[in-house]
């Protein structure tokens, strides 16, 4: 496991980038995976990082595991490479393309429209 120091910056890097409640992101994750043809149990929507992101939101720091310190790394990670200026779509970029990459990340748990 991580050690103290490490885990406290991981922790506030982690809350950093998911700047959405977990309320948000359960409503977020049920919405996004609804279809015409099926539905899945709310408990079961949204990707396996999505619900695990959601399980993380709804623990204290002390109760974290090996697997939620291994998805706050990969959130953390992946977020800021989506978040990079030097990728933000040109003008001549199709709007469904940011409005794909928007919706990827906030089933991590991060909306790119908020400050």
């Amino acid at each position: 496991m991580a050690d103290a120091l490490e885990l406290d910056v991981l922790w506030d890097e982690f809350h950093r980038v998911v700047n959405m409640t977990s309320q948000e992101l359960a409503a977020w994750l049920k919405v996004s995976d609804a279809d015409e043809e099926t539905e899945p149990l709310p408990e079961h929507a949204g990707s396996p990082t999505g619900q695990h992101v959601l399980a993380i939101l709804q623990k204290r720091r002390t109760d974290l595991t090996e697997d939620d310190i291994s998805v706050m790394y990969e959130v953390v990670d992946t977020v800021e490479a989506e978040t990079d200026p030097s990728l933000e779509p040109t003008a001549g970029e199709a709007a469904a393309q940011e409005t794909e990459r928007r919706h990827r990340l906030m089933t991590l748990g991060h909306d790119p429209l908020r400050p």
